[in-house]
């Protein structure tokens, strides 16, 4: 019986010292540590499509219309995010100093651009949303219910930190909005 106990303590001693310590994940401030959001080369229309029922779930709740995604925007979006990591700077000009306007122009899109919000962070596409609905400069952007298009892509960099552009449009006319978070 004794020699039972003694494997049974010396097996539980093994596994504890197997178990290492494990590194906190709360910051000295209480709040938790950032954790870098890897994007996979594959993810890409999963991260459009769930930005886009996000989005179109807070259009509804605020009586918009829902939005189609664009692969004109898209492509826009994605341009102007990889452009910003070049820059190294979260704002709404291209490196040779096109606007937003020109960028979709460039694409081929033919309807109006009706607004676009930028992002610099390590944060997901929902985390970077909810920053986006907290501010009423970017909020704006989203719930636009002229909208009827939206664009959304991202560029990541090796270190961990995206460029997140989204942009909205419509066929018909409107008034353009722009803002960054």
């Amino acid at each position: 019986m004794m020699r039972i106990g003694f494997l049974l303590v010396s097996a539980a001693l093994a596994l504890s010292a197997c178990a290492g310590s494990q590194q906190s994940t709360i910051a000295p401030d209480g709040k938790p540590l950032p954790k870098v959001y890897r994007i996979g080369s594959g993810d890409a229309s999963k991260i459009q499509f769930r930005m886009l029922d996000s989005v179109n779930s807070l259009r509804q709740a605020s009586g918009a219309a829902p939005l189609q995604l664009d692969a004109q925007l898209n492509a826009a979006a994605a341009t102007h995010s990889r452009d910003m990591s070049v820059q190294n700077r979260p704002w709404h000009f291209g490196s040779d100093g096109s606007s937003p306007i020109e960028r979709v122009r460039r694409v081929g899109y033919t309807g109006q651009l009706k607004g676009e919000n930028i992002s610099e962070t390590y944060e997901t596409e929902l985390e970077t949303l909810a920053a986006w609905m907290e501010e009423p400069s970017t909020r704006i952007v989203i719930l636009d219910k002229t909208a009827t298009q939206m664009g959304f892509s991202y560029f990541q960099e090796s270190n961990g930190k995206i460029w997140w552009t989204l942009v909205t449009g419509a066929q018909a006319g409107g008034s353009l909005q722009l803002a960054s978070n």
